[in-house]
C-alpha cells in the first residue's frame, strides 16, 4: 500500500529549484500522498497553491505557527478562513505553542492558537497542531475545546510517556517523524510508539527538517525529503513489532481517513 507523508513543508525555499524531481522521488519510493504544511498567511497560500498544480497528490494546511503568533491580526485570520473553505485544504494548521525559542511572546501565541482552533471548528476541518516545551497550557486548551473540535494530530510528536497519554486520553492523533531515529534524542520514542493505538498512528518526514540521523548512506544535502519515509516508516514498524507492510496500510488508511483524502 502507498505512503502518506502528512507532514512536508514543501514550500520551503530549499525545494524551488527542483521539486519536480523531489515528487519523482517519493513517487519512486512508494509516497503517493503528502500534506504540504501551511505555517503562515503567506505559506498556507503557497502550500494551497502547490496542491492545487499537483491534484491528487499534494493536500494543504491552513495556520499560524507559534513561531509567527506575533504576525498574527484579523486580516490573518480572514485569509485563514477563506482557505480553510478550499477543498484542498485539508486541516487547519500548523498552530500550537512554542515555548522553546520564545520567537513569538506566549501570550500572543496563546491567542493564535485559541482563534485558530475556533476556524477548525467552524470549517469543520481537522487540526494540525505543534508543541514544544508547552504542555502544560497547550493541553489545558485542548481539554477545555476537546468537546467541540474533531479530528486532530499532534505532528512530529517528541514528548514523554505523560504528554504521550495525556495526548491518546484526549483522542487526539499522533505524527511520528525521523525524530525517532536520533540516537541523541528520540531513543525514548523508541519504546513509546508501542502505545499509539493502529488507527491513531501517522507518518511523517517534516521536510527539511529531520533528516533521519541512521540513514545509510546520507545525501550530500542533507536535506530532508518525503522519499525518505520509507525510513521512517522501517524504524517505526521494528520498532512496534509489526511488519513494514502492516505498518504502512494501517498509517496510510488512518491518514486518508483523517485528511479525507482520496483514493
Amino acid at each position: 500500500m502507498p505512503l502518506v507523508d502528512i507532514g512536508a513543508n514543501l514550500t520551503h525555499e530549499s525545494f524551488r529549484h527542483d521539486l519536480a524531481a523531489v515528487l519523482a522521488r517519493a513517487g519512486a519510493a512508494g509516497v503517493a500522498q503528502i500534506v504540504v504544511t501551511g505555517a503562515s498567511a503567506e505559506g498556507a497560500e503557497a502550500a494551497l497553491a502547490l496542491a492545487r498544480a499537483h491534484p491528487g497528490v499534494l493536500h494543504a494546511t491552513a495556520g499560524v505557527h507559534p513561531h509567527h503568533a506575533a504576525d498574527y491580526t484579523a486580516e490573518t485570520e480572514d485569509l485563514l478562513r477563506a482557505l480553510l473553505r478550499e477543498p484542498d485544504v485539508r486541516a487547519a494548521g500548523e498552530t500550537g505553542l512554542d515555548y522553546h525559542r520564545d520567537y513569538s511572546p506566549r501570550e500572543a501565541q496563546r491567542f493564535a492558537f485559541e482563534r485558530q482552533l475556533a476556524l477548525g471548528i467552524e470549517a469543520g476541518k481537522p487540526l494540525f497542531l505543534h508543541q514544544r516545551d508547552a504542555h502544560e497550557d497547550f493541553v489545558a486548551m485542548l481539554r477545555a475545546a476537546r468537546d467541540r473540535i474533531g479530528r486532530a494530530v499532534v505532528h512530529c510528536f517528541t514528548g514523554d510517556r505523560r504528554e504521550l497519554h495525556d495526548y491518546l486520553d484526549l483522542d487526539l492523533h499522533i505524527g511520528i517523524t525521523g525524530w525517532i531515529c536520533d540516537e541523541r534524542r528520540g531513543l525514548h520514542l523508541r519504546e513509546l510508539v508501542r502505545d499509539i493505538p493502529a488507527g491513531r498512528l501517522m507518518i511523517e518526514t517534516d521536510a527539511p527538517y529531520l533528516l533521519p540521523r541512521n540513514m545509510v548512506p546520507k545525501p550530500s544535502h542533507r536535506r530532508n525529503e518525503p522519499c525518505f519515509l520509507p525510513h521512517i516508516a522501517a524504524e517505526v514498524a521494528r520498532d512496534r513489532g509489526e511488519s513494514p507492510a502492516q505498518l504502512t496500510a494501517h498509517t496510510a488508511a488512518t491518514a486518508r481517513e483523517f485528511f479525507a483524502l482520496p483514493d
